[in-house]
């Protein structure tokens, strides 16, 4: 691990492994774990009424961001947990991080589904998602933290299935997907456990090599969409209630990227080259996507790609790049989700096909999809072009060329992808002209809010580098050198659309290996459960038969055994009669003892 690393973990690490802590019973933003909070307003919200609800939803969300603000590097709250030691609460730079940017983006998306006429036990499903998502990144311990991880998939299963319809078949394969990934997780963590001896995060410098270690990157994986596990997100995330779609592009996947952090402190090669691999992948299938929240969903990959590839760098600018760009992605990509969720509910439509001359209908949104759309292109001036530069800053400093180009590519490909929506959707003239409601207040506030805070990041990121893991000494995002690279890549991207416009708008939204996946698993279950029915089915014949013939032997000896015997003395069935085969006592005790001397060998 490197220095500047290991010097962001020490204060909590430390403390960590402590057995006990006396806490004031006034110091509230350590007495209480801050999820506990937030998942006590989603149990009573249904009770309520939506007003009260949504506002309880709003403080509880935005309270997790002061409260995390507020509580001092090291603060920690140990107990036992079903006999192991372990750490509810632990407050160092990467959990302060995420807790801010997960309340702050929580309230915001409360706010804006009150405003979508979101019910209340949606909402409250959302605030058991948020809840479970703030409790795994502020465990200290990795039995906690997989706790959580596994609540975090059960009420993200749920607020999906709450919309019914098509939502519920792509809620079963998210439930399954998750259901797996988790399983690999905590079997890596059992394992850890057998050679660590302790589930705190300050017994080692992430998980033990080998097998473990493995297994951990799959699961994970799993929520972070490794390509070819990545199927269950562009599926899912376009199918629930637009407001139901902001929560989901925030918690899983960058809790994810927290939980590989945590795993890989020092980082791995192939981690590294497979966060690049899904930049490339999912903006490749972003950019063949008309359904919008198809194309935001592919290109969540691809920016979690980014992170992913950071964190296989593993170097303190790597690190502090990674965290950066999960903390500028949460804004810029739930402000895109936004932004989809007014077009779709005022125009009742998906497909980027039928758009067309919104930006005059909708100036607002427009104007906020314009700032979300430079931000996650990494345009200069907008917060995904500091912290997209430091990744692929580190990655060129550690001489990992293949990786620096490939997300260089990737960034190409992310500009051209929100030139296509914006044209589509804003730009293009519509086949008439569009007579809609504007978007209400409450949406109006929460994108603005979320809007503004990626100009000021993009401004000033000395705020943001103020709470990074890691280390910022290398980071200058406003040399000549990366605002020449920014404006480059944003000048190709306009090049390349206007070249590819023609057969894009041919292409269908492509074929992902789901279309392998899904068959291989279908057709393999089903011959996996019909052999193991026949199977059964060939035991079951043998041993009705066999209990027939048992009893139809039991009522007519002289008759099950006449005919084999018949043979052996010749074919006179006749010889056989009742009486006939009796025999003596000498006989009959000589039989008995071989039986118990062959049944006393068989045993021993």
């Amino acid at each position: 691990m490197s220095a500047a690393l290991s010097s962001a973990l020490a204060t909590g690490a430390i403390l960590a492994s402590e057995p006990s802590v006396s806490i004031p019973t006034a110091d509230v933003p350590t007495a209480v774990p801050p999820a506990f909070v937030v998942l006590a307003v989603a149990l009573v919200m249904p009770f309520l009424s939506r007003k009260l609800g949504h506002a309880l939803g709003v403080l509880a969300t935005g309270g997790v961001a002061v409260w995390t603000l507020l509580a001092p590097a090291g603060t920690y709250l140990s107990t036992t947990f079903l006999g192991f030691d372990a750490v509810l609460f632990n407050v160092d730079a990467f959990s302060k991080l995420m807790g801010v940017i997960f309340g702050f983006i929580g309230a915001a998306a409360v706010l804006y589904s009150y405003s979508s006429d979101a019910g209340n036990r949606q909402t409250a499903f959302a605030l058991g998602y948020v809840g479970t998502s703030v409790g795994a990144v502020f465990a200290g311990d990795w039995l906690t933290m997989v706790f959580f991880w596994e609540l975090m998939a059960v009420t993200s299963t749920l607020l999906v299935w709450d919309y019914g319809g098509e939502a519920v078949r792509a809620g079963f394969r998210y439930a399954v997907y998750h259901g797996l990934g988790g399983s690999l997780l905590m079997a890596a963590v059992v394992w850890h456990y057998t050679e660590v001896g302790s589930f705190l995060f300050s017994a080692s410098d992430g998980i033990v090599a080998g097998i473990p270690a493995a297994l951990a990157a799959v699961g994970i994986g799993v929520n972070v969409g490794f390509v070819g596990l990545h199927t269950w997100l562009p599926d899912t995330y376009p199918r629930p209630h637009v407001a139901a779609s902001v929560f989901l592009s925030v918690y899983t996947t960058k809790t994810g990227v927290y939980g590989l952090a945590r795993a890989f402190p020092e980082g791995n090669l192939a981690i590294a080259y497979m966060g690049a691999a899904m930049a490339l992948v999912g903006v490749v299938y972003a950019l063949l996507q008309n359904d919008m929240r198809r194309l935001l969903s592919y290109h969540i990959q691809s920016q979690v790609g980014y992170m992913v590839a950071g964190v296989g760098v593993g170097t303190a600018l790597a690190t502090a790049g990674a965290f950066a760009h999960v903390f500028n992605h949460i804004l810029y990509k739930a402000l895109l989700f936004m932004t989809a969720g007014v077009v779709i509910a005022r125009t009742d439509e998906q497909s980027l096909k039928y758009l067309g001359g919104l930006g005059r209908a909708l100036p607002v949104t427009a104007l906020a999809f314009t700032v979300a759309a430079l931000s996650i292109s990494g345009f200069p001036g907008f917060n995904g072009f500091v912290s997209k530069g430091m990744i692929t800053a580190a990655a060129h400093k550690e001489h990992l060329d293949g990786i620096f180009y490939i997300l260089l590519a990737a960034g190409v490909g992310t500009f051209m992808s929100f030139i296509k929506f914006g044209y589509y959707a804003f730009l293009k003239e519509g086949k008439g002209t569009w007579n809609l409601r504007r978007s209400v207040t409450g949406q109006r506030v929460a994108m603005l809010g979320v809007a503004s805070l990626c100009v000021a990041l993009g401004l000033y990121p000395d705020a943001l580098f103020a709470l990074l893991p890691g280390s910022t000494a290398d980071a200058h995002p406003f040399t000549l050198g990366h605002l020449g690279e920014g404006f480059a890549l944003a000048a190709l991207g306009v090049v390349g659309f206007a070249v590819l416009k023609k057969p894009l708008s041919k292409i269908g939204p492509g074929i992902d290996v789901d279309a392998v996946i899904e068959p291989a698993t279908f057709y393999g279950m089903r011959g996996l459960v019909r052999g193991v029915t026949d199977l059964f089915a060939a035991v079951d014949r043998l041993a009705v038969e066999a209990a027939r013939r048992s009893l139809a032997a039991a009522g007519d000896p002289y008759g099950a055994v006449r005919g084999p015997l018949s043979a052996l003395v010749g074919g006179d069935e006749d010889a056989l009669r009742p009486g006939s085969l009796r025999a003596s006592i000498a006989t009959s005790v000589l039989l008995v003892l071989v039986v118990l001397a062959a049944t006393l060998l068989g045993l021993f």
